[in-house]
């Protein structure tokens, strides 16, 4: 999830080459990250609507819908402020609270933020699946939606999916406490099996089909002391662990999907499309075409532009 607000052509081409590597091995997609702050409708919506395009035209990322043509993009928040659900000390993190319309107008398939621990934005629905509604006159409208059922048409403004958020005792003696386990991977925040079990259980579905479990985790890993941690051990940690755990091909079948593949996941779930997870993963959306324009960059010339996602 790639920051609008931080974007640098350069870099994206970089990232951009990852996901289209020459050795015929994806490393991942790119969908769309903002930070905002006192926005208006207007200045959202055509800020959603160039970066989206930049991204598709220029680097050759993000899906596209398969009967509009139309360039279609999951989402995070900055800072935890989704459809204005963020205001501290005078300092409003968002500022449009038609952000959820907005984003649906825009192409935003489906939104990721969540969860948000501690902040304001946190909605009262937790592990969950769900469409929310969106009151254009209110902030924070997703605060309680409609779940995903199977054989039900989704109906709501739009698609939110959460990560896993878990409450769990910690410490020993007069020192346990309760603590909450919020699907984040960071330095202070290490991975240990006992997390991932707490993530299984968490049971994040579509209902009516609980053997698929949905595990959405979420880092900020490109801050050093991240980084460190996560590439040092964790991510190897995390993979070994799931894999001789959760994989054994009897109770267990471990898939990993980008954003995009999830969202194709839960639409085929819904619609009881009872097809394997390889199918389901182009459900709806196909995967990026990585055919990029060439076009130039802010600082240089005219430079061939390259492709692929995060």
């Amino acid at each position: 999830f790639y920051p609008e607000d931080e974007y640098e052509p350069e870099l994206v081409d970089m990232v951009a080459g990852l996901c289209r590597h020459r050795s015929g091995q994806r490393y991942g997609e790119v969908e769309v990250h903002l930070h905002h702050d006192n926005d208006t409708a207007d200045n959202l919506r055509q800020t959603l609507l160039n970066f989206k395009t930049t991204l598709a035209e220029r680097h050759g990322l993000l899906s596209r819908d398969k009967e509009t043509g139309e360039v279609v993009y999951g989402f995070i928040h900055g800072n935890w402020a989704l459809d204005n659900s963020r205001c501290e000390n005078g300092h409003n993190f968002c500022g449009v609270n038609n952000e959820l319309t907005l984003l649906a107008e825009q192409g935003c398939y489906a939104d990721f933020t969540f969860p948000a621990w501690q902040h304001t934005a946190q909605p009262r629905q937790i592990n969950s699946i769900y469409y929310a509604l969106d009151d254009p006159s209110k902030p924070k409208s997703y605060d309680r939606g409609t779940p995903v059922r199977t054989g039900v048409p989704g109906s709501g403004t739009l698609l939110l999916v959460e990560g896993a958020l878990v409450p769990f005792i910690t410490g020993e003696g007069k020192r346990r406490r309760v603590a909450m386990d919020d699907s984040d991977l960071a330095f202070c925040r290490r991975y240990a099996p006992e997390r991932l079990d707490r993530w299984v259980r968490a049971g994040i579905q579509v209902e009516g089909c609980p053997d698929r479990i949905f595990i959405k985790l979420h880092c900020h890993g490109a801050a050093d002391q991240n980084r460190e941690a996560l590439l040092g051990n964790d991510f190897e940690a995390l993979f070994s662990d799931a894999e001789a755990r959760y994989n054994d091909g009897t109770n267990f079948r471990l898939h990993y999907v980008t954003a995009r593949e999830m969202y194709n996941v839960v639409k085929a779930t819904e619609a009881e499309a009872h097809s394997s997870i390889p199918v389901a993963r182009d459900w709806i959306l196909p995967r990026p075409t990585y055919q990029a324009k060439t076009a130039k960059s802010r600082n240089h010339g005219s430079v061939p532009a390259t492709a692929a996602s995060w």
